[in-house]
C-alpha cells in the first residue's frame, strides 16, 4: 500500500464522496459510451479531415478522460469523514488567520475546492500558506515564502474541522 503524505489527503464528507463516485461511474459508463458511439458514427461518414462532428467528439472525449483521471485521483486520496480535531491544523480544517501586525482576519478551508461550498476560499495543503500551516495550532505564528520571494508571517486565530 502506498503511504500517502498528510498534505495530499483530500477530506470529503460521505455525501461528497458518494457524489464524486457516482459522477465517475456515469463518466466511465454511459457518457463515455455515448461519445465513443458518436466518434464511430462520424468515422463512418468518411473523410475525417473536414468532419467537424468527429473532431468535436474527440475533443469531448479528451475532456471526459481528463475529468475521469481527476476524479480517480481525488477518490484515491480521499479521507471520508471529518478531520481529526487534536488541536493541530491538517487538511480538512477551516483556518482563520491574520497577517503579522494586522487586526483583519481571513478564513479559508485547507483542502480541495471540491469539498467546499461556493464562496469559501480554499488553499491546498501544498500551497505556500497551506504548507506552512499544516501542524500549527491556534496562537502559533508561522512564516512562509510567497511566490515573489518575500517572507510572510501569519498568526493562527482559529482552526477547526470543516463541516459542510
Amino acid at each position: 500500500m502506498t503511504n500517502i503524505d498528510e498534505r495530499t489527503i483530500i477530506w470529503l464528507t460521505q455525501e461528497a464522496h458518494d457524489k464524486f463516485a457516482a459522477e465517475l461511474a456515469d463518466l466511465k459508463g454511459p457518457q463515455r459510451h455515448e461519445i465513443i458511439e458518436r466518434i464511430s458514427a462520424a468515422r463512418d461518414e468518411g473523410d475525417l479531415k473536414e468532419n467537424g462532428g468527429y473532431h468535436a467528439a474527440r475533443d469531448e472525449l479528451g475532456k471526459l478522460e481528463f475529468r475521469i483521471t481527476q476524479l480517480e485521483e481525488m477518490l484515491r486520496l480521499a479521507q471520508v469523514g471529518e478531520a481529526e480535531d487534536d488541536g493541530t491544523i491538517s487538511p480538512g480544517f477551516l483556518v482563520t488567520y491574520r497577517f503579522a501586525g494586522d487586526s483583519d482576519t481571513d478564513t479559508f478551508l485547507l483542502g480541495a475546492r471540491e469539498m467546499a461550498e461556493d464562496g469559501l476560499a480554499v488553499f491546498s495543503p501544498q500551497s505556500p500558506l497551506g504548507s506552512a500551516l499544516v501542524g500549527a495550532r491556534i496562537g502559533d505564528s508561522v512564516s512562509y515564502e510567497a511566490p515573489n520571494g518575500r517572507t510572510i508571517t501569519v498568526e493562527v486565530v482559529d482552526a477547526k474541522p470543516y463541516a459542510q
